[in-house]
């Protein structure tokens, strides 16, 4: 049997599984089926005494039983928890395989939790994971279950609706994947097939993360405690056995950090094995420049990536970082200089193109300052139309596009709308410099109807959420930012740790940028 930590994972082998916990006082057993977005389907995925049974779940009375084999195949995970009409103590969650006991994980809850989910089990590559949560509920089974969806189902998503930058207030509750902390329970993520299992990875490397921070901060926080105590008696601070308690404390915490390293690294391989197997198994929008996929024939993606997530304090793990095309959200590359980033901006251009094989591509691009110049030779068979090079030329073409979203949109409410014929990539380079109030409305119209004609948008220029300008302000709030300066924190939406972000770039080769531009 293994101890978990929070954050860790196991493999699952059997079928046939169950989950118990025990703790001081009674409390109630109970599970929830869950999609990619942590809620459920509805109120029958909510397997508790008043509800006994789903498909491949089943409430046992102080136990939960599981046959992975007969859960909902849409299913993500299976969440067990417990609750309690007061505050619950430690709590020793266990899970048993074919009866024998597999893996154990003590929470102590800290904030007056009176609900807790213990363990997730989740889909993984066509297998079944553990994962050790801890997640508790000061609110009790009602904030829980609210949170999942029980209470208050997620609404159908509201039509499309002109955009004007007046009475629209930021958003309250973003869903860029690594913008800012944000907590970890009821995150909807932008995942599915060949995307899913990127963020899949994703998820693992930022909880086995969180768990070898928590590690090494409880062994700090201990040795301080421990080394604080041997020196409190002033009588016996300079004595052999205060020098033999600081040895002590010093070696149980070098200890406690050795081990949270090995877990993490061992965690780490695992994932790299895991990426290294994906990359030769992705399409070319999801794939490193030297994947087997940019040789063969375009294949369609889900997603495209944009570069690889690490941190220095956490080994040499680095992980894709990958987002769902059709783009939901604009990107916008954050450069006071549209030359520095070019090769940033090529690698995206050439992921989007990948992403869609099956529909033609034509390229809008605004480089008023010719700092994507080097783009424009490979460019050439997918422009729209000439490079806009001067600040007049940018109405008419945003007005163009703009109206036939316009039109688009007018269809698709009337009933008479067909997808895309095409995919159109507006690129706005060295933005907001030389745009007009009129242009920046006009690409927060294209942000929110441009899916109705196929078009992603790409912002490339300086600027961020405060610039006092309140159109511009409400567009950049609206955009997946994607920093060029290193140094520069992004956070992981389960646990909100502190990652950086090393962009792709097109290699400079003009032979291979012309590649990859045409794929």
């Amino acid at each position: 049997m293994i101890h978990l930590k929070a954050g860790q994972n196991a493999a699952l082998n059997a079928d046939s599984v169950r989950f118990t916990a025990q703790t001081t006082g009674a409390v109630e057993f109970g599970a929830l089926v869950v999609g990619e977005d942590l809620r459920v389907r509805d109120e029958h995925d909510h397997v508790c005494a008043s509800r006994p049974a789903a498909p491949g779940v089943s409430f046992a009375g102080a136990a939960v039983d599981l046959t992975l084999s007969q859960v909902r195949a849409d299913a993500h995970a299976v969440l067990l928890f417990v609750a309690a009409g007061q505050t619950l103590g430690a709590v020793t969650a266990s899970l048993f395989e074919n009866g024998s006991p597999t893996a154990e994980f003590v929470i102590a809850p800290t904030a007056g939790e009176s609900a807790l989910i213990c363990l997730e089990v989740y889909r993984r590559a066509g297998g079944w994971k553990l994962r050790a949560l801890g997640q508790g509920y000061a609110g009790g089974s009602t904030q829980l279950l609210t949170t999942h969806g029980i209470s208050a189902p997620t609404p159908a998503p509201a039509p499309a609706q002109a955009w004007q930058p007046a009475p629209l207030a930021p958003p309250s509750a973003p869903t860029e994947t690594v913008a800012r902390p944000v907590p970890a329970s009821g995150i909807p993520l932008e995942v599915d097939h060949g995307l899913q299992r990127m963020w899949m990875i994703f998820e693992d490397a930022a909880r086995s993360a969180a768990a070898l921070l928590s590690a090494r901060d409880y062994a700090a926080k201990r040795l301080d405690q421990e080394l604080s105590e041997a020196v409190s008696n002033p009588a016996t601070r300079n004595t052999p056995a205060a020098d033999a308690a600081r040895t002590a404390a010093q070696r149980r915490h070098d200890d406690l950090v050795a081990v949270a390293d090995a877990n993490h690294r061992r965690d780490s391989d695992q994932l790299g094995h895991e990426i290294a197997e994906a990359d030769a198994a992705m399409p070319a929008a999801l794939a490193s420049w030297l994947a087997p996929a940019w040789t063969t024939r375009a294949a369609r993606s889900d997603g495209i990536r944009l570069g690889e997530l690490y941190a220095l304090d956490r080994g040499g793990l680095r992980v894709p970082y990958c987002v769902p095309v059709p783009l939901n959200r604009p990107l916008w590359v954050d450069t006071e200089s549209s030359a520095a980033a070019s090769r940033v901006v090529g690698a995206l251009l050439a992921r989007l193109v990948a992403a869609i094989p099956d529909r033609p591509t034509k390229v809008d691009l605004i480089d008023l300052s010719a700092g994507l110049r080097a783009l424009a030779a490979p460019l050439a068979p997918l422009l729209a139309g000439p490079v806009i090079t001067d600040y007049s030329e940018i109405s008419p073409r945003l007005a163009e596009l703009a109206h036939a979203a316009e039109l688009a949109e007018i269809a698709y409410n009337s009933g008479q709308a067909v997808p895309p014929t095409e995919h159109r990539i507006l690129v706005a380079a060295d933005f907001p410099h030389g745009y007009q109030s009129s242009d920046v409305i006009r690409l927060g119209q294209l942000m929110v109807r441009g899916d109705l004609i196929g078009l992603s948008l790409v912002i490339v220029g300086s600027g961020s959420a405060e610039s006092g300008d309140g159109p511009v302000d409400l567009l950049a709030q609206s955009c997946r930012h994607l920093p060029t300066m290193p140094g520069t924190p992004l956070f992981d939406p389960w646990t909100g740790n502190a990652w950086e972000l090393d962009l792709d770039m097109l290699p400079a080769e003009p032979e291979l940028q012309a590649r990859y531009l045409r794929m």
